[in-house]
């Protein structure tokens, strides 16, 4: 169980670790800065949700914790955990195909609606952690 006590933090390659499924009631961590960006995360049981300057990021129903997150206009990859199946939503750029990959295995493309959402579940075991990898086509 990888969850991050503080909330959220930079790692040393750069990436950054966010989310504690663990809590019972909700916690918020705001004007976080890493890499000249301001995030603000909100975490607890029932969800997990990041902002990067005040734009939507990640969100997952329930929580979950996330580690070493890396985005770049390509796509984004990721690790993440909880103690249950998830759902989990991804600002990313509008109306664009995707290539989605969960546990290194493709689950096919999918592309973002108007707003830049794209949605997926992730089947997750709180002891193992699950590499999602998203890339734009």
């Amino acid at each position: 169980m990888a969850v991050v006590a503080e909330l959220i933090r930079s790692e040393a390659n750069g990436t950054i670790s966010f989310g504690d499924y663990t809590l019972g009631a909700k916690s918020k961590l705001d004007n976080f800065e890493h890499a000249g960006d301001l995030y603000k995360v909100k975490t607890f049981r029932e969800i997990t949700k990041l902002e990067r300057n005040g734009m939507f990021v990640y969100e997952s129903v329930p929580g979950t914790a996330v580690t070493n997150m890396a985005a770049s206009e390509n796509g984004v990859e990721f690790e993440v955990e909880g103690p249950e199946d998830a759902e989990i939503t991804l600002g990313l750029m509008e109306e664009t195909e995707y290539d989605v990959f969960v546990a290194g295995k493709s689950i096919g493309q999918m592309k973002t609606n108007l707003g830049g959402k794209l949605t997926l579940s992730v089947e997750l075991d709180p002891e193992t952690p699950v590499a999602v990898k998203v890339s734009r086509v």
